[in-house]
């Protein structure tokens, strides 16, 4: 969703762009944590509370992967090379499936990466969004764990657990860092060669 819009906002001129783009940047400036009620509300009309979609659905919404995504578009894909795949024939959707999203790889991990570490590490959504204890991510089940251990003062095995959790934590953001760094290095020579 970021990369058509932002590849949008970037390569098309239409009426209104400025302003949505202005807008855009304002939800930038609006911190999540000031959202949660307001989306509360929004996904408790519509029974999506205390489930799994009520914590995934609001993090699909990345003004700042829009943003990511027009800037590094209007910096390594000229216009010259959009324009010669329409001169070649290609239609406005090929366009962007063969010439623009190869090269915007690089963005694209990035966007991907920071949407994945944000939902991850995410605490007060899911604490908000969700009352069944069986549907909490791995942060408020540890949150949970950690007060049950302050309670217990001097359970030393839940302490432990705590820890082996947080290990267990950020395991899959370490994977997934490692296998995608390569698109990073990848772009780092886009537009090198003129």
């Amino acid at each position: 969703m970021a990369t058509l819009a932002g590849y949008a906002f970037a390569k098309y001129r239409f009426p209104g762009r400025n302003l949505l783009f202005s807008s855009l940047l304002g939800a930038i400036m609006v911190p999540a944590t000031a959202l949660a009620i307001p989306t509360y509300l929004l996904l408790s009309k519509v029974a999506l509370t205390n489930t799994m979609w009520a914590v995934i659905l609001p993090q699909l919404l990345n003004p700042f992967g829009v943003y990511l995504v027009r800037v590094y578009v209007q910096e390594s894909l000229p216009d010259e090379l959009l324009e010669a795949a329409r001169m070649d024939g290609a239609g406005e959707l090929r366009v962007l499936w063969s010439v623009a999203l190869p090269t915007l790889k690089p963005a694209l991990v990035t966007v991907l990466l920071f949407s994945m570490v944000g939902t991850w590490n995410n605490f007060f959504l899911p604490l908000v969004m969700l009352n069944n204890d069986k549907l909490f991510p791995l942060t408020v089940g540890l949150q949970s764990w950690y007060e049950g251990a302050m309670i217990q003062s001097g359970a030393n095995a839940l302490f432990t657990l705590v820890i082996a959790g947080s290990l267990v934590a950020i395991l899959p953001l370490i994977v997934t860092f490692l296998l995608l760094q390569r698109y990073w290095r990848g772009g780092l020579t886009v537009g090198s060669l003129k």
